[in-house]
């Protein structure tokens, strides 16, 4: 639903460290990369917009789902945004050909007249979520309403709600091993993104993937 261009606990890590089928780099939430343009395309969670998708925005006078942008170029929105840090501009950088490291999804968050769009930048070696973005079409253009630096980072949409991951590490964890991780959520209220809710989860620490022997008969 998502691609990677030319934002549950299934452990999450797989969420920040989402990646694309160029990069064959296993993920936990089975975060699905589909695809890779110059312009990005896809949709993480949802097209339409649902009805209780929104809180605080007025409510439309249409039942129509807003209308999704198949024309976006995610990497030049990111690259010519001012917001945007100059080290995460720095990552976005093709890792095969033309592919980009950048997720993109399509959804009604800010209940506008067109979807927004959520853009994930990773790192082409870990795929490691550097950056998330969500874009709110305004007057023809799109508008940076949301943005999250603090790698591993991870946003998403979900069921009208904007979910960001923040993977924890420890001292002596591996890339491909954090401890933990924070969940939060925001909502759309009142022409900006309120956080409603978090949690923190923390990863059991396994050894080794040994069956589990058969009862004895």
């Amino acid at each position: 639903m998502r691609g990677l261009t030319g934002e549950g606990s299934a452990r999450t890590r797989g969420g920040i460290q989402a990646v694309s089928a160029a990069l064959a780099v296993p993920t936990a939430l089975a975060l699905l990369v589909s695809g890779c343009g110059a312009g990005g395309t896809g949709a993480r969670d949802e097209g339409p917009a649902h009805a209780d998708s929104v809180a605080g925005a007025a409510a439309t006078p249409s039942a129509a789902p807003s209308k999704s942008p198949d024309t976006v170029n995610a990497v030049k929105l990111v690259k010519d945004d001012p917001k945007v840090a100059p080290e995460v501009k720095r990552e976005l950088k093709p890792c095969v050909a033309d592919e980009y490291p950048v997720d993109v999804s399509y959804g009604n968050l800010t209940g506008g007249s067109a979807d927004d769009i959520v853009v994930n930048v990773l790192t082409c070696g870990d795929a490691v979520g550097v950056g998330s973005y969500v874009y709110r079409e305004q007057d023809g253009s799109y508008e940076n309403v949301f943005k999250a630096e603090e790698p591993p980072v991870y946003a998403e949409i979900d069921r009208g709600d904007l979910v960001v991951t923040k993977q924890v590490y420890e001292k002596g964890d591996p890339v491909s091993s954090p401890s933990g991780e924070n969940v939060i959520t925001y909502r759309w209220t009142s022409g900006h993104f309120a956080e409603k809710y978090r949690t923190h989860n923390d990863y059991g620490k396994v050894a080794g993937d040994s069956a589990t022997p058969a009862p004895a008969s």
